[in-house]
């Protein structure tokens, strides 16, 4: 598989932006799709278009098993033990919601801990905010060095026991696989390994690591994963969450309505089994239909020769940004083979130049990049910067691509100084 022929898998690649051939580098917002998606999505607009699990004619039955076929698609791409782990949600941001408003109500008590990473997109930041808010527990953080890596001896004290010999306060940690503006893959299974040495669970937020790293959710032993389909070339509106299901049998429904019940009177309520206890009202079953086709591209992503060309291009990149004196890049990559790497995500200033600028520049020279606090303030805080400039990559993107983008920074930077 070379690039270009992955390339002619998303018509949104060969479009124009102001007369000028697109480059699309804001690809950690969200990926391009596919035509084996689009044209998933449509045919179950013309075909399958009825409500799931609820009647006995066959656009029912056909929009019913597609959907369980998209169910089945994401199991076996993420390693799940069973589909009852796999949980359809609106997006990553709803599948962390789900965790941290059921976990909480089953397990979260006053005076408990829940520890999240300071490199969190807001996603998975301020819903354990409003949790501990809620339950009056104490929100810690796992914090991040100059080179944004973590600082796991912190960790370590946090879940430490406590001088009384009681057993760790911390209910939870919540960490992302990769930081979505450092770019950084970070040591996620140390991380799982140290929390259940102490007895605590871990939810890994995968919005972006899912999309770069071959994930098995046994394997990585988290207790929760969850991603977006959008980032992962599916259609918009379709998110994951998996749990054990330990875990997933002993919370509660985050939401109440149809489907989710097994019985019903006027006086009490009974929930459905897994998954369906965690998945009220109508399904996005259109959008969950293009799972397959979508998860069939993230296979061809990771053929070797298409990685090993990706490798070069965002390596390309980043030796490109690190060699400008004017340029600070954030967060500093480690050894290919160890934690830290970078996954085709650069963030950045330009010293004396505004981020937003740029990107309006950028975007008229035809490259759409990411500017601003990309839903992630606390560290953009921590590293002193009111915003950033993101470039972020995919196996689509090309050397030439890059070449093209740094021409276009330094005429953007010439023109704003």
């Amino acid at each position: 598989m070379t690039v270009q022929t992955f390339r002619t898998l998303f018509p949104a690649l060969d479009g124009n932006v102001y007369g000028k051939a697109l480059v699309y580098f804001d690809n950690a917002a969200t990926s391009q799709r596919p035509a084996s998606v689009i044209d998933k999505y449509a045919r179950m607009s013309r075909e399958a278009n009825a409500n799931i699990y609820r009647a006995v004619h066959k656009l029912s039955a056909d929009a019913t098993e597609a959907y369980e076929q998209g169910r089945e698609a994401v199991r076996a791409f993420i390693g799940a033990a069973s589909r009852e782990e796999i949980i359809f949600t609106s997006g990553c941001t709803a599948a962390v919601n789900t965790v941290a408003y059921s976990f909480g109500e089953a397990f979260v008590r006053p005076g408990d801990v829940i520890v999240v990473g300071e490199a969190e997109h807001h996603s998975n930041l301020v819903p354990w905010q409003q949790l501990c808010l809620r339950k009056g527990a104490d929100l810690r953080v796992l914090p991040v060095d100059e080179e944004g890596h973590w600082q796991l001896d912190e960790l370590g004290r946090l879940l430490g026991a406590q001088p009384d010999g009681a057993a760790s306060r911390v209910k939870l940690v919540a960490v992302a696989h990769i930081s979505n503006v450092l770019g950084l893959v970070n040591p996620v299974e140390e991380v799982i390994g140290m929390a259940h040495a102490a007895g605590v669970p871990v939810l890994v937020d995968g919005a972006q690591g899912v999309v770069h790293e071959a994930v098995d959710v046994q394997a990585m032993d988290c207790d929760f994963y969850c991603f977006s389909g959008h980032k992962l070339y599916a259609a918009p509106g379709t998110g994951i969450l998996y749990g054990k299901k330990k875990w997933l049998e002993a919370m509660p429904p985050f939401l109440f309505g149809g489907e989710m019940v097994d019985t019903v009177t006027l006086e009490r309520t009974t929930f459905a089994g897994l998954p369906h206890k965690f998945e009220a009202g109508t399904g996005n079953f259109t959008a969950v239909a293009t799972f397959p086709e979508a998860m069939e591209t993230a296979r061809l992503a990771r053929d070797p020769q298409l990685l090993a060309a990706f490798d070069e291009t965002c390596r390309c990149l980043e030796d490109a940004l690190k060699a400008r004196s004017d340029i600070r890049l954030y967060g500093a990559s480690g050894d290919a083979a160890g934690p830290y790497r970078r996954a085709g995500v650069c963030s950045f200033t330009v010293d004396g130049v505004h981020h937003e600028d740029l990107a309006q520049l950028l975007d008229k020279m035809g490259v759409a990049v990411r500017s601003g606090l990309m839903c992630a303030e606390p560290v953009i805080r921590h590293f002193g910067v009111s915003g950033m400039l993101r470039a972020s990559l995919l196996p689509y993107n090309t050397l030439q691509e890059v070449e093209y983008f740094m021409q276009c920074l330094d005429k953007a930077v010439a023109m704003l100084r």
